[in-house]
């Protein structure tokens, strides 16, 4: 058995337990990604001057990680979700597409990344706004793998998603310097 397997088993096989869990797991995995754009853009709300330049950089990343980078992998590499080939506890229904890397985690690390480092430039000592991007972080890592929770994702997918996320948002912003 393999170590993404063996993960995999360990984390999905909470699914089906508790219905609060599993209304969690489906939330995190569907829905929370919505929310974490909704706070993106409320930073254009607060001072539209100072922050659109981190929103076009996070939307820049997270579209170079997503609609570039992992459909190359995808185009050229095929891996089947666990739910193909394997008995799964399913909470979500998705298409048999390739599963690795992860869009998901790889377009909200890639976000979390730009807004980090964003952050973290105009803000050089520690402050609130650094926690704002390790809340960002967290929400990724929540919505990642809420996406195993639920039976559509191996681990692997994510950590693969997660580190093409965080290379995007990284290059992304090295590249759009002033």
């Amino acid at each position: 058995m393999s170590l993404d397997f063996y993960l995999f088993q360990l984390i999905n096989s909470w699914a089906g337990q508790y219905s609060w869990l599993d209304n969690l797991g489906v939330f995190f995995a569907k829905y929370f990604g919505y929310l974490l754009i909704f706070f993106l853009l409320l930073f254009l709300i607060k001072n539209f001057k100072k922050y659109w330049p981190m929103v076009v950089k996070a939307f820049s990343a997270a579209i170079l990680a997503r609609l570039v980078i992992v459909n190359i992998i995808r185009f050229f590499y095929y891996r089947p979700r666990p739910f193909i080939a394997n008995q799964v506890n399913l909470l979500l229904s998705d298409e048999p597409t390739g599963s690795f890397p992860s869009g998901h985690a790889a377009f909200y690390f890639a976000i979390s990344t730009v807004i980090f480092l964003y952050l973290k430039k105009i803000y050089p000592s520690p402050r609130i706004w650094w926690g704002v991007g390790i809340f960002f972080f967290v929400a990724s890592f929540l919505i990642s793998i809420a996406r195993v929770f639920s039976g559509i994702h191996w681990p692997s997918d994510i950590l693969t998603g997660a580190l093409i996320g965080i290379f995007s948002g990284w290059l992304i912003t090295k590249v759009f310097r002033k």
